[in-house]
């Protein structure tokens, strides 16, 4: 796996010590991985466009977003990403990470053609694996 490229993630969750905390579940569950925070949807979508003007390649292969954060929650980044077609090819996998238990909120996220499924927080090495062993075989 070494001449391959590493998995690019972007997390987007307002929680700092989640995204430490994340980060460092992930790193341990997927060795050959690259994280980029972001504290909102709005930074977040600032962040792609600026890669997507760079080239669409250097989109990351995975969004981990969460819900409710403040300046531009989930939902208005899924509404955004979609409307500024950000990822016309379709590299990007979104997953929405959340603490929410509440079954609309899970409905809504399966209503999106964007969000490949709801995982919910906490997140542990465990469900990182099985959430992109899951992908790899698809």
């Amino acid at each position: 796996m070494s001449d391959s490229k590493p998995i690019s993630i972007l997390l987007v969750d307002d929680d700092e010590i989640n995204n430490f905390i994340s980060i460092k579940l992930i790193k341990k569950a997927l060795i050959y991985t690259e994280i980029t925070a972001c504290l909102d949807g709005s930074y977040a979508i600032n962040q792609l466009l600026e890669l997507q003007k760079k080239d669409s390649n250097s989109l990351p292969d995975y969004i981990l977003l969460d819900i409710n954060m403040p300046i531009m929650n989930g939902w208005e980044f899924l509404d955004e990403y979609k409307r500024l077609n950000i990822d016309p090819l379709g590299k990007c996998k979104i997953f929405i990470i959340s603490s929410s238990v509440f079954s609309n909120d899970i409905n809504k996220a399966k209503s999106y053609d964007l969000v490949k499924d709801f995982i919910s927080k906490p997140l542990n090495v465990d469900k990182i694996k099985e959430l992109f062993a899951v992908e790899k075989t698809v």
